[in-house]
């Protein structure tokens, strides 16, 4: 049967993360609802690239799915759309090659972290970005975060009770984009072919305690060798977190 490719944006503020959950409100179990109404098909498979946390979002979640040859790819969109909740949405159906499975076929992840560092954050801001206060040393964070950049051993930066055993990974890189005022967030994007649970929020965590002078910044290195959850810095909240993007290779094409 045809398998299809969905890109979903949602804002993660009242769900529950992506993964379907017994008695919690979530982005698959939306999307897994909404292909049983437009279809009218109970025997289909819904596979998202990976799970996002509750109150993370993503610009570009991506799942496959299998349907029948009869369902026209712009008109499952338009259904879809129809009966979504209106934080939830599918910006584009693709036909995808036989075979194709979200989780399985990526290749890498991009994700933005977003950070207000003024007195206040605006209203407008303020589900989706982090509000620190207190001044930051934004050098010292950058100067940090080269030193997380290549392939190392994250286990430091892996959310306690994961229970994942290979916990190396490859940070391709660590972007930034300065913000100013309270509506104007500090973007702090990463790019890696996988990451560990909890992996962007404790970095980003990490490094604004450097950038409160917590630690020196090359004690970034130390933190990452120590292979000890407890001995880098806090986990950032949710909301600052976006998905901006999965990657398939060639798949990207389609």
């Amino acid at each position: 049967m045809p398998r299809f490719k969905l890109t979903i944006e949602y804002a993660g503020t009242k769900y529950s993360g992506w993964q379907i959950q017994k008695n919690a409100r979530t982005v698959q179990g939306e999307i897994d609802r909404a292909v049983r109404t437009v279809t009218a098909r109970k025997d289909f498979e819904l596979y998202g690239s990976g799970r996002t946390d509750a109150g993370v979002h993503a610009l570009a979640q991506v799942a496959s799915v299998t349907l029948t040859a009869t369902h026209d790819p712009s008109a499952i969109q338009r259904g879809l759309n129809a009966v979504l909740p209106p934080a939830v949405r599918v910006t584009a159906i693709e036909d995808a090659p036989p075979g194709f499975h979200a989780r399985f076929a990526a290749l890498g992840k991009v994700y933005e972290y977003r950070v207000v560092n003024a007195p206040f954050v605006s209203p407008f801001c303020a589900r989706y970005a982090w509000h620190v206060a207190q001044p930051i040393d934004l050098l010292a964070m950058r100067e940090a975060g080269a030193g997380l950049i290549g392939r190392h051993d994250f286990a430091a930066f892996q959310g306690t009770g994961s229970g994942t055993e290979e916990t190396v990974r490859t940070l391709a890189a660590l972007e930034w984009t300065d913000g100013h005022g309270p509506d104007r967030p500090l973007v702090i994007r990463l790019t890696a072919d996988g990451f560990l649970r909890h992996m962007v929020r404790n970095i980003v965590g990490t490094l604004v305690d450097i950038g409160q002078g917590r630690w020196a910044p090359d004690a970034i290195r130390d933190i990452l060798a120590s292979r000890d959850r407890a001995r880098a810095g806090r986990t950032a909240p949710p909301q600052g977190l976006f998905l901006i993007a999965v990657r398939y290779g060639a798949a990207d094409a389609l």
